[in-house]
């Protein structure tokens, strides 16, 4: 750690103006329609320009400063390259219908709205663990607005049930949310030690979820009896199987060979390519017109979502190396580390959980009196909490794009009470079983 303080001087005050102002345009996104990659990643890199400048005037030593940039452009490429692939692979199971043969089989079952709410936030629990919650609400988003397209009595609490179900589902999971993934490579909890929120994340979704149900109505919705059927294409089943290798090979690379997660999740991508240029082959052998494009696919990912994370993130470390992370610090010493991880669920939901997951991060605070325990209940809050408000997480923006007035922060806020029901059973389930029982920590 670097001895300068600079948090006083010019550079630090410049540097806070800009990220202050930088995440105003960030949240106001819809307001000014400007994407929130940019002013993020302007945000990231002009903070350490700055600070390069100042370094220069001042002719100071710049290793500290080196070693920083170089730190954290390897925190970032490992987070980025994980969702590059992670991405990918959602984009290719797209194109080969995966995920519509699912919408049509829940559309044509004849299933009342009241399953239909059930099955699609059962899904989005146990998918978004995988494909992470923003993919998985965006998917089922759209399964919701297919099966439904003006019923608001069904579609607004449908829709919260998938946005806390898939950010509850992702608490659980390394790769479910952006904010565990950064726990995981942190290094702050093994594999193994995520699965122990699974309790806590399931109970608390399980609760809102019941007191969603109340307002959904009981009639089926209408289906078009003329509709064709879907089928998965060619090629799509071993897709979803080399998906579930990928991941496995991530958490193999991590926990076994010490290799960044990203590394299995490269490997992945090369047997992707691999397999797809063996399938052109065959496909052409037989002529047919069927080409699969992994670039094609690359292409169509949520490059936005890529940069906005580089953008924060670099942000975030300009600020630690200027020392305002050590203010952050000085909450747990002076308030505990259970009261301030609770309180980063609450302000996850209004910041973004992210730039807040990066801050703990970054400041590294004393998490006592059971550091494990600790970690584990800030990953459980920064990644329940941004379900509180329609915006405080990146599946509640998507789902908002997706279902556009119809889930909007009113309708959101009309229910917020379950979902904060549901925030506190959580955490009491946490401190009962790790606490109490001292079961995962």
């Amino acid at each position: 750690m670097h001895e300068l303080h600079l948090t006083t001087t010019w550079v630090g005050i410049a540097s806070l103006i800009i990220f202050v102002i930088g995440y105003y345009f960030i949240a106001a996104e819809d307001k000014y329609h400007i994407n929130k990659a940019k002013p993020a990643l302007f945000a990231g890199t002009s903070i350490f320009m700055l600070i390069g400048l100042y370094f220069a005037i001042n002719g100071l030593d710049t290793k500290p400063l080196e070693h920083e940039v170089e730190k954290l452009i390897v925190e970032i490429s490992e987070i980025f390259f994980f969702l590059l692939v992670a991405m990918t692979y959602i984009e290719a199971m797209i194109d080969r219908n995966v995920f519509e043969v699912l919408r049509y089989n829940l559309v044509s079952k004849g299933y009342s709205y009241k399953k239909l709410f059930w099955i699609t936030g059962l899904i989005a629990f146990f998918l978004s663990p995988i494909a992470d919650n923003l993919t998985t609400a965006l998917i089922l988003s759209t399964v919701l607005i297919t099966i439904e397209k003006s019923n608001k009595s069904f579609l607004v609490p449908g829709a919260i049930n998938i946005v806390v179900a898939a950010n509850a589902g992702g608490a659980w999971s390394p790769f479910g949310d952006i904010t565990t993934l950064m726990v995981w490579i942190a290094g702050k909890g093994d594999f193994t030690e995520f699965l122990y929120l699974f309790p806590a994340s399931i109970i608390g979704w399980l609760i809102t979820a019941y007191l969603l149900s109340l307002y959904v109505p009981k009639d089926k919705p209408h289906f078009d009896i003329n509709e064709k059927k879907v089928e998965i294409l060619k090629g799509g089943k071993v897709i979803i199987a080399l998906f579930a290798f990928t991941i496995a090979m991530a958490v193999l690379s991590h926990q076994v060979l010490d290799l960044p997660a990203m590394w299995g999740m490269m490997f992945g991508l090369a047997l992707l390519k691999i397999y797809t240029y063996k399938l052109n082959i065959e496909q052409r052998a037989k002529c047919v017109d069927d080409r699969l494009d992994p670039f094609k696919w690359i292409s169509h990912i949520e490059n936005d979502t890529l940069l906005f994370f580089f953008g924060i993130l670099a942000a975030v470390g300009g600020l630690h190396f200027l020392g305002y992370l050590d203010y952050f610090t000085a909450l747990y010493d002076k308030f505990g580390a259970t009261a301030v991880n609770i309180a980063v669920g609450f302000i996850s939901a209004v910041i973004d959980n992210v730039p807040v997951m990066s801050a703990v991060l970054k400041a590294d605070p004393p998490m006592l009196p059971d550091p494990k325990a600790q970690w584990m209940l800030v990953t459980l809050t920064a990644g329940i909490g941004g379900s509180l408000i329609s915006f405080g997480s990146a599946a509640g923006v998507g789902v908002m794009g997706k279902l556009k007035g119809i889930y909007t922060f009113s309708s959101h806020m009309k229910f917020a009470w379950a979902v904060l029901i549901g925030y506190i059973i959580s955490i009491v389930v946490w401190y009962v079983q790790f606490m109490v029982l001292g079961i995962g920590g």
